[in-house]
């Protein structure tokens, strides 16, 4: 084992009871039983279909931000990042960054044409994207203080709701029915705020309540940094369960809980500090605290460094990346996972391609800077369309049923009836009936 692979040692020493674990979890919580009643047209059971049955998508999802949208140097790069994306992800996260959709007071960039900013797409050209590829996007946030326009600073605390209600309001009216999931809150336990809001005792709170007047139907999401969620001593006592406890006793509307998972931590330092985070035994003990709250887990935003293009680190990412995936993924309460910068080279911290900003932020991505796939983003490929996947023949009995178990999402069936072949689409869900009618 060199040195680097020691970054390994707890999943390996861990193998049988992570086998154990994700194993029973993955069958028991993300696949269920599908019943298929084959009919002809006067309602009679018709036996002996073939149906073929293919998994088309997950229920569960699998993302990553999609922040370079049409950001990259040249056609051919954006393009790459379109189709590498839409292979892979059933779900975008989008930047409603209040300093980069409204830079000026009264002055948005929502729209499709708006001006460039780096790492910033307009949502909808962001939208336009997913609803072409059947990808669901993710807001990511309503109130991010540290990303508030600087107008905003010197608000008193009356004029800064009002904006920040007006906010909400115009992003509701635009969006609401077209992005299920909304991040209310992100990364509020900083040392310092950008306005005057982020002292106020009642801010998040206040931030729920308002974003339910505003997104009744919607998933709201609270999102915290790393360190809280995954690093803390996994007490009711810790600093995000308990805000997360004192804001729903006081009414606020969490119906989601974000936990972020960035390893930013330089190629020196790695093994030190990832020790509380690569411990599949921890991983699972916090997902199982903050599932006390019955509310689903989200992992948010996800980064893994390989720190470089040398082979054995793109392989110990890929590694990573497949021990922390499906920890996650055999979890009854998780229910995405957020993969964050697709392409090494373009990360927050960074300048447009400067690796000298840091390993660990460069080296990050999925695919290297040229656009060519790392092993983890194969890894996360074959994850979400082979390891978990399903696809098998079925024929029906002399009452015209049949039956399989697979994973929760959409699927194609197939059916051939006397050399007639008829296509049909179902959705297997986790909380659904999953008892199928079909007509021939």
């Amino acid at each position: 084992m060199t040195d680097r692979r020691k970054v390994l040692e707890q999943f390996e020493k861990q193998k049988d009871f992570m086998k154990d674990r994700v194993q029973s979890g993955i069958e028991s919580y993300r696949k269920g039983n599908a019943g298929i009643t084959v009919k002809d047209r006067d309602g009679n059971p018709v036996s002996n279909v073939k149906i073929r049955v293919t998994q088309k998508n997950h229920e569960f999802k699998f993302g990553a931000n999609l922040f370079m949208l049409d950001e990259l140097e040249t056609d051919e790069k954006n393009r790459i990042y379109k189709q590498r994306f839409a292979d892979v992800f059933n779900m975008a996260t989008l930047p409603f960054y209040w300093d980069a959709t409204e830079p000026e007071r009264g002055k948005t960039r929502y729209e499709k044409d708006s001006e460039k900013l780096y790492r910033r797409p307009p949502i909808d050209l962001c939208l336009e994207f997913c609803e072409q590829n059947n990808i669901e996007p993710r807001e990511h946030a309503l109130a991010y203080e540290h990303f508030f326009p600087d107008w905003l600073k010197e608000a008193t605390v009356f004029e800064a709701k009002a904006q920040v209600q007006k906010r909400f309001s115009q992003i509701a009216e635009r969006y609401r029915d077209r992005i299920p999931t909304i991040e209310v809150t992100n990364e509020m336990e900083w040392d310092e705020g950008k306005t005057v809001l982020y002292n106020q005792p009642d801010y998040i709170e206040w931030c729920f309540k308002t974003a339910e007047t505003y997104f009744p139907a919607n998933q709201l999401v609270v999102n915290e940094w790393t360190g809280l969620p995954w690093g803390d001593r996994c007490r009711t006592s810790d600093k995000y369960y308990s805000y997360i406890e004192a804001n729903l006793l006081k009414g606020a509307r969490i119906d989601a809980i974000g936990m972020q998972f960035h390893m930013f931590y330089s190629k020196e330092e790695e093994y030190r500090q990832t020790r509380p985070y690569y411990d599949p035994g921890k991983l699972y003990a916090h997902m199982d605290l903050y599932s006390n709250f019955a509310k689903p887990l989200q992992v948010t935003e996800v980064t893994i460094p390989a720190y470089s293009n040398d082979p054995e680190d793109e392989a110990i990412q890929a590694e990573l990346i497949e021990y922390l995936y499906s920890v996650w993924f055999s979890h009854p309460n998780m229910e995405q996972i957020i993969y964050w910068n697709l392409v090494d080279g373009y990360a927050a911290f960074a300048k447009q391609g400067d690796m000298t900003q840091g390993e660990n932020y460069y080296y990050g991505g999925l695919l290297r800077f040229d656009m060519t796939p790392k092993p983890a983003y194969y890894t996360i490929k074959n994850l979400i369309e082979k390891k978990w996947h399903t696809e098998e023949t079925i024929i029906t009995d002399e009452s015209g049923t049949a039956g399989f178990r697979g994973f929760y999402g959409m699927y194609e069936l197939e059916l051939t009836v006397d050399k007639k072949v008829i296509r049909k689409e179902i959705c297997l869900r986790k909380n659904g009936n999953n008892q199928f009618e079909i007509s021939c």
